[in-house]
């Protein structure tokens, strides 16, 4: 039967790879990259071929390389909007599974981040399941919020402290003083500069693990605008930024 294993690949670095990772990566033979062509695609893309040169043989495996769809913006409710998209990412991996794929080999979907933590295949492939025949397997990998919580010395929970994990999009509908131990990601308007609350610290991180990682923390209402002006500046330098930050409510 074919197999799909899903790969964490960590959120930047060429050293987040897990050993478990490395040892999957050897049995795969065919890897689907998928791009869009846009500066952020190449700069990803171009780690995932990294990750496989360095440690894979030459020769070994295969490489196919398919455009990503690209999602719309349209007046779709956001939940329809990206269903749709993930519908057609899915035809797309269908295809890959179907087409490039022998039976009894494996293909392997190198994911960034941790498969399990905002990011699609999984629930693509357990779609897919039920209308191609093959298994799958998930090798998770480190989130952006581990390392976050790495580069700032921080534990990611105080003691008997919870933690909300939310994206920028869901931030608003959270009163300022209901914060305690927030994590946000997927934020691209520097959503945190609307949280008016004189007790929140803020630890952020930009292009984490990688060469161009930006770390800034400080209490937020004194860091909000240098914080934002970084982000406008990266954008600005290398077309796009991948960005997460810890919200917290100073100790007393």
């Amino acid at each position: 039967m074919k197999k799909i294993y899903l790969i964490g690949i960590g959120p930047g670095s060429r050293d987040y790879l897990t050993i478990q990772a490395i040892e999957t990566l050897k049995k795969v033979d065919v890897f689907l990259l998928l791009e869009r062509g846009e500066r952020k695609d190449r700069d990803l893309l171009g780690l995932r071929k990294e990750i496989l040169e360095r440690h894979l043989k030459h020769g070994s495996y295969r490489v196919v390389t398919k455009k990503m769809p690209v999602r719309k913006r349209s007046r779709m409710a956001y939940q329809e909007e990206v269903a749709k998209w993930r519908g057609e990412v899915a035809t797309t991996i269908e295809e890959f599974i179907e087409n490039e794929l022998k039976d009894d080999h494996s293909g392997g979907i190198l994911v960034w981040g941790d498969p399990a933590l905002y990011d699609g295949h999984l629930e693509m492939l357990r779609g897919l399941s039920k209308k191609i025949e093959f298994s799958y397997e998930v090798i998770p990998g480190i989130s952006s919020i581990q390392v976050l919580a790495a580069k700032h010395k921080i534990p990611l929970n105080r003691i008997s402290e919870p933690i909300l994990i939310t994206t920028a999009r869901h931030l608003k509908e959270y009163n300022p003083a209901e914060i305690k131990n927030m994590i946000v990601v997927l934020d691209s308007h520097a959503s945190f500069k609307a949280v008016d609350d004189e007790d929140i610290d803020i630890y952020w991180g930009g292009y984490l693990g990688s060469d161009d990682e930006i770390l800034l923390s400080g209490r937020l209402k004194d860091i909000k605008e240098e914080i934002k002006k970084t982000i406008i500046e990266a954008k600005r330098r290398k077309g796009w930024i991948m960005d997460s930050y810890i919200l917290r409510r100073a100790s007393e």
